[in-house]
This record gives structure tokens, C-alpha cells and sequence, in this order.
């Protein structure tokens, strides 16, 4: 019995990162708000906050983004196999459409129908990621020191081109540091009490 609700609950994440795969468009971060309504909100996958995280960690390691956040969701949900059903899942809809469009790409690229469609597309995902900027730096933007994270990130990355990899490497060893001086001042402040 616990092996056949293993094999329908991996099916499950196949199919619905297969209907993600298949409605998202320019890449990891224009996913983000579908991930967010179809695993956080709609079937209580992950909360939005374990999202978040998610998209940091796969910001920051090899690979695309909606995968890695695929591979950790379905990880976290069904181990090794799940993993493997949600990655497969994000991908199908993709493979399937590029191998079928692979013979008439000289002639797609150019058709004036599809560029316009491309443009309006490109100004759809333009929106779903302000929205999704919008609502994950609600939930970040806790204080004026994550303020300040957030703005030189900003600027590091929008007016100087510093790669965004660099930029998250310095903000997760900011990170750390305060962590560690925080739990420093907190055994200062429990010796003072204890004294």
C-alpha cells in the first residue's frame, strides 16, 4: 500500500511540474510566481518562505533555477525518486516543444507573427517578475540592514553588471558573519545576566 501512494504521489509531482513547465515562459524567475501559487498556496507543498530559500540555493548553485527548485521540492517530498519525477516533470514540456520545433527553427525565428508574440510575452514575464520581486522583498526586507543588502545589490548589479553569483556569495558571507556576531553578543548578554 505505501508503495503504490509513493508511485501516485511521484506522479503527482510529475504532473504538476509538467503543467509548470508547460505555462511558464523566460526562464527560472518568471516561474516564480506560478511555483509559488500551485506548490505553496494551492497544494501546501512548501510554505513561501522554504520557496524563497529554494530560489537562493538554486540561484547559487549549477544548473537552472525552476529545476533546481524542482529537484528540491520533489527531493523533499518523495527522496531520490521524487527528485527525479519533479525534474523530469519541469523539463518535459520543454524538450517536447524544442525537439518538435527543432526542423523549422530557421523559419520560426523569423516569422514576424512569432516575434510579436516573443514581445508580448517577454512584457508578460516583465510583469510576473515585478510582481514576484515585489512580494519575496516584503518578505526579505525585514530591516534597514537588509535595506542596505537589498539597495547595494541593487546598484552592484543593475548599474555596475557585477555577476549576480558574486553578489550572492558576498550577501551569504554577510550573513554568517552577523549570525556569528549575533550569537557572540547573545553569550555576552547571557554571561552579564548570569553574573
Amino acid at each position: 500500500m505505501k508503495k503504490q501512494n509513493d508511485i501516485i504521489e511521484c506522479l503527482k509531482l510529475f504532473a504538476v511540474f509538467c503543467k509548470i513547465g508547460a505555462v511558464t515562459f523566460g526562464g527560472g524567475l518568471a516561474m516564480l510566481p506560478i511555483l509559488e501559487r500551485e506548490l505553496a498556496e494551492k497544494r501546501d507543498w512548501t510554505t513561501k518562505e522554504q520557496l524563497l530559500d529554494y530560489y537562493a540555493i538554486g540561484q547559487a548553485t549549477p544548473g537552472i533555477i525552476a529545476i533546481n527548485v524542482a529537484t528540491f521540492i520533489g527531493y523533499t517530498r518523495k527522496g531520490i525518486l521524487g527528485a527525479i519525477c519533479a525534474t523530469t516533470g519541469i523539463v518535459f514540456p520543454s524538450l517536447v516543444i524544442i525537439m518538435s520545433l527543432a526542423h523549422f527553427i530557421s523559419n520560426f525565428s523569423e516569422n514576424k507573427f512569432v516575434q510579436k508574440a516573443l514581445n508580448g510575452i517577454n512584457v508578460a514575464v516583465a510583469a510576473l517578475l515585478t510582481k514576484a520581486v515585489w512580494q519575496f522583498s516584503k518578505k526579505s526586507v525585514k530591516n534597514i540592514f537588509s535595506f542596505i543588502v537589498f539597495i547595494t545589490s541593487f546598484i552592484c548589479i543593475y548599474f555596475f553588471n557585477i555577476p549576480t553569483i558574486i553578489i550572492i556569495f558576498f550577501a551569504a558571507l554577510l550573513g554568517i558573519f552577523l549570525f556569528i556576531l549575533n550569537k557572540k553578543k547573545d553569550l555576552q548578554n547571557l554571561n552579564k545576566d548570569n553574573k
